[in-house]
């Protein structure tokens, strides 16, 4: 298949290209015309996601679209720059790369597109499925728009898949790195209360859902990208002080989050997301990773 990738420079892009490549599909990588993705191998595709402009004729033929681009969550606290930084990068890039890829003479059989678990908001310990309904705060009613933005592919006749990604733990970036920080100082510990639960995936299984997605044209729509066994936060925290033989016993009050990061600490840190890959496991998708025990000695060590 002929398969464009926007985004093809982050955690999941950087790790998914290769295993595309070595399964015989060919790469088209979505670059802004400034990006240092131009000196990547491999053919790519310039792509403006603020104007719109679109390399018709490299991405004519197209089979399919993963498109992973948007600016980091948790880079910089949220303030309104920010935000609306946040927002053009996902919701507007989005309907711009739709508009783009209509224009083809025949537009990509399959589009699938990136969002996130905090869709459903702070939940408590209320188990989620895909069919949960969303929360209210600014995440998730960002990965709402970002969302209805994707569902543009309808009236292509494209089947569209919605990947929820947990928190995606790798060593080559995202979240871990800097949760193992505190740890390797020997003040790791939980967050708030650690009663809140985390939902996680190992990047292997990042990647692997995505094949299958690709593979798999009954997948359709919302799909949560988790490990079928959320933990607890002082769970993880305990997991992960074993793993690293650090001790995990030094709790960061939620307070001082606050502080830290403000707003993003009640939706990135502290809030609860009990969350369980039901359409994954319905369509036949077994995560490599099912114990956070197994996946953080495989990742860690």
């Amino acid at each position: 298949m002929k398969i464009l990738v926007s985004g093809a420079s982050g955690l999941v892009g950087s790790a998914l290209i290769p295993q595309l490549e070595s399964a015989g599909h060919s790469v088209g990588r979505l670059v802004r015309p400034d990006s240092k993705s131009n000196t990547a191998r491999g053919q790519n595709i310039v792509w403006n996601p603020q104007t719109g402009d679109f390399d018709l004729k490299a991405a004519a033929g197209a089979d399919a679209v993963v498109h992973l681009a948007g600016a980091s969550i948790a880079d910089g606290r949220w303030t309104a720059e920010r935000k609306a930084l946040l927002r053009s990068s996902r919701v507007d890039a989005t309907r711009q790369l739709l508009l783009g890829l209509a224009k083809l003479p025949q537009p990509p059989r399959t589009f699938i597109c990136a969002s996130a678990i905090g869709y459903y908001g702070n939940r408590g310990d209320e188990v989620l499925t895909e069919s949960s309904a969303p929360g209210n705060d600014f995440l998730a009613r960002l990965c709402q728009e970002w969302e209805a933005a994707a569902q543009g592919t309808e009236r292509l006749g494209t089947r569209t898949v919605i990947l929820r990604f947990g928190i995606i733990l790798s060593l080559a970036g995202g979240a871990l790195p800097r949760i193992m920080l505190p740890f390797r100082l020997g003040l790791g510990g939980k967050l708030g209360t650690g009663r809140q639960w985390t939902s996680w995936v190992a990047l292997q299984d990042v990647i692997g859902l995505i094949l299958y997605a690709l593979d798999h044209p009954d997948l359709h729509g919302p799909v949560n990208v988790v490990s079928p066994t959320p933990v607890r936060n002082w769970e993880f925290a305990g997991s992960l002080g074993q793993v690293m033989h650090r001790p995990s016993f030094f709790p960061t009050p939620a307070f001082l989050l606050r502080l830290a990061v403000g707003e993003m600490a009640d939706s990135l840190l502290l809030s609860s997301q009990r969350v369980i890959p039901e359409e994954a496991t319905q369509a036949g998708y077994s995560c490599r990773y099912a114990s956070l025990g197994e996946a953080l000695r495989a990742i860690v060590q």
